[in-house]
Formats: C-alpha cells, structure tokens, sequence
C-alpha cells in the first residue's frame, strides 16, 4: 500500500506542474489496493514492480476507471513491470468537473500500453494459478536461458487469461461437460495474436488442437505419480469405513472406490493446490490426493503424506507434463520452442493422447495412462477405463519400440482393446 501511495504522489506531482489538482488516494478503494495485488502472480517480487505505465495522470484515470471487463486477457506481466490493457472505458469522467483531465488522454495511455506490450519479443498465455504461473515462469526461465536476446529486459511477457474451468468452481468437472474447461480461452487468444506462445498442463489439452495452431514442444515431465494427503491417516488403507476423500477427478475416483469401496469421494472437491489444501485443513474431507508433479513445481512437498505407485493409482494421461502451443504460420515461435522440446516427453505423451484419443476420453470418463522408457529403450505402456462408481476396472498393457509411430499404435491399439471390452453403457454405471 506505501508503493500506491508513492506512485499516486508523483502522478499527484506531475498533475500540480499542469494546473490539476487530483484527490488523495482512498487505501480502500485505490485500484492498487482492489485489482493490481490480487492479480500478481505469487512469483513476482512485489518490492521490485514499476508501474511505468502509471507515471503519468492519464494512465492514473485509465487504471481507477476500470470500467467494464475486459474483452480481452487483462494482465501483461514482466519480471519487474505489470500492464493493464484490454479495458474498455465508461463514459462518464472519474474525475471531479472542475479537474481539467478527460479520457482522451486515457484512451492515448491505454493505446501506449499496448504498443509497449508488443514490444516483447514473447507473449506467454496462462491460466493464473500459482501452479499455471510456476509453469510459464519455468518456460520464461528456459527461453531466456537458450536465447541470448530473450534474456533481455521486458522481451518476455506473461499473460494471465481466465478460463471456464477457473470460473465455474461450484459444480463438478464432469457436470460442467466439453473439453476444452483449461485452455479454450488461451488458445483463442493465441489465435487472435494476443499471445505468441500457450503454456498448458498437457492433461488439460483435449486430444484435437484448434486450427491454426501446433503443439510441437512439452518440457521434460515431472514425476507422474499421485500424492495421498492426510491430517490423521497415513495412507488410503489407513482411513476408517466412511471417511470421505476429496477429488474432482473420477480417474481417482473410480481407482479409490474400485480398492477401497468402504470409503467415500466428494467428487466436487475444486481448486488451486492451496484452497484444496485449505479445505482439507479445514476437516471438509479427511484425506486427498493431488498430483506430485504440481506440489514438487510449488515446492509443497512438505504437505505429501505418502506417494501412492503407480500399480495402485495410474495416473492420468500427460500428467506431470507441460505442453506449450504456437500458431502454425509462426516459425518464429516454432524454433524457439523447438529448443526446449524434450523428445522422450513428446513421444511418451504422444503415445498416451492416442489411447486416450481412440477411447475418446472426457472429462467424464474415468480413464488412466503412462507410457515410460524401461531400462531397455523400449516403451511400456498401461492403461486403464473404469466405470464411475469404481465396480469394473479394465487395465491393458503394451511394449514395443520407442519410437513415434510404434507408441501411436500401441496406444491406439490398447485403447480399441479396452473399447472393446467395456461394451456400451460401460461409462454410466
């Protein structure tokens, strides 16, 4: 809050040199105070930010009149400046009659910020949960790393876009229905060229892509396995008959009850890592389990009770794998992506986004894959269909080649199996 008043201060200066005389900030309605902190991402020094956009009174108008929605993704973030673009203006002045400062000039500010946000040479679409952001930064981190230029001050940008999956938390992901919950909007700014580049977790991507983009790069894949938390039990064998398991995913759903049938899932158990942490600590639930792979990218491994293997809880397809997207005419984007494509994560995605693509999986169906390198070269791979309720579980496997075209067939061919074995209405029960 001091750093609002200092920035109000000299905008206040600059406004007295031109015969205007602005009213003294309300730490309770300034719009530092109600949009800029809630919406910085955690990453972010909040001691080192420079809102350079704000240094003149136009800009001071552009961010307290905030007006409507944004028609578009609202935040650009560098690591040390934030920018609000997107916003269009009320027609009625914030201002008091008698200061002499119209909206025209806001209207120039607005039209400046926008110009300085494609000054970045990189654009980084994400959603803006701490886990979404860690994996931009981790991006940004890479770039920067591999390309001199990108290293440069402001040449990377983040844009944090909501999407539905973040709106809509007050029903279940299955009722909620389409695909698409985590990353439509983001695409759609791609396409339009809000964005240059689309950070993803690859298990939020359906198994077709929009037209107009690639999906050619997924970074090396964190650990894929699943982490059992709990306050009073040390494992799922450990929880009494009754108690009740939070998870949105009816992969682990069907998994827990097809073990453990004595135990109960509340299945509308949504949220970013820390509310679903907060809602345990709470006592809404006894126990849950989250993906190691985001808790290891929030270094929140001191919250994991136990890790379950992956014989007792398969994970989900391109768990612990991030997936970045360009638009297909931008070789551009194209190369600097390529640097940074770990191949043994590609293949291995590849592999399980086909067996997912041929059981034409959703939202709401409990499905489960891994494909991995063993000690060989070869590719393994298992998968997994289950029924809601947990009855029936059908698992296959396969080995072969680790190679492109022989993991697409293995997975697709896995995928004709279990199709095969589960029949009609398998996925109603």
């Amino acid at each position: 809050m001091a750093k609002w008043g200092h920035y109000h201060g000299q905008i206040r200066q600059q406004a007295a040199k031109q015969g205007t005389h602005l009213p003294l900030p309300n730490p309770n309605t300034s719009p530092f105070n109600q949009t800029t902190k809630s919406s910085l991402p955690s990453k972010l020094n909040h001691n080192s930010i420079s809102l350079s956009s704000m240094g003149t009174p136009s800009s001071l108008c552009t961010s307290q009149a905030l007006m409507s929605r944004p028609s578009r993704p609202a935040i650009f973030c560098t690591s040390g400046s934030v920018s609000f673009t997107g916003f269009s203006l009320k027609t009625r002045a914030f201002f008091r009659k008698k200061h002499t400062l119209r909206f025209v000039k806001a209207s120039v500010a607005v039209e400046q910020q926008a110009q300085e946000a494609k000054l970045a040479l990189v654009r980084i679409g994400t959603r803006g949960s701490p886990l979404a952001l860690a994996q931009a930064h981790e991006t940004q981190d890479k770039l920067m790393a591999s390309h001199a230029e990108l290293a440069e001050d402001g040449a990377i940008q983040i844009v944090i876009i909501k999407t539905t999956g973040d709106k809509i938390l007050s029903q279940p992901l299955a009722d909620i229905g389409g695909k698409g919950l985590f990353t439509k909007e983001i695409d759609e700014a791609l396409i339009n060229g809000d964005i240059d580049i689309a950070v993803h977790s690859m298990k939020d991507v359906p198994t077709y892509l929009p037209e107009m983009t690639i999906l050619p790069c997924n970074l090396p894949r964190e650990d894929v396995r699943d982490a059992f938390i709990s306050m009073s039990a040390t494992s799922l064998a450990d929880l009494p008959a009754g108690s009740i398991v939070g998870t949105a995913s009816l992969r682990r759903k069907s998994q827990i009850l097809h073990r453990f049938p004595s135990l109960s899932v509340e299945e509308n158990f949504r949220g970013n890592v820390q509310t679903r942490l907060r809602k345990l600590n709470e006592g809404v639930v006894k126990a849950t389990l989250l993906a190691l792979a985001g808790l290891k990218r929030l270094n929140m491994m001191e919250n994991v009770t136990s890790i379950l293997p992956i014989d007792e809880m398969l994970p989900a397809v391109a768990q612990g794998a991030i997936g970045i997207a360009c638009r297909d005419n931008d070789d551009k984007m194209a190369n600097y992506l390529a640097s940074l494509n770990h191949e043994e994560t590609r293949l291995a995605v590849a592999c399980e986004r086909a067996f997912l693509e041929t059981l034409d999986g959703s939202c709401r169906t409990p499905i489960a894959g891994y494909a991995r390198r063993d000690e060989n070269g070869d590719c393994i791979f298992k998968g997994l269909v289950a029924s809601p309720d947990g009855t029936r579980v059908l698992k296959t496997s396969r080995k072969g080649p680790y190679a492109f075209d022989d993991m697409i067939a293995m997975g697709k061919d896995a995928g004709k199996e279990l199709l095969s074995q589960a029949g009609p209405g398998f996925f109603d029960r």
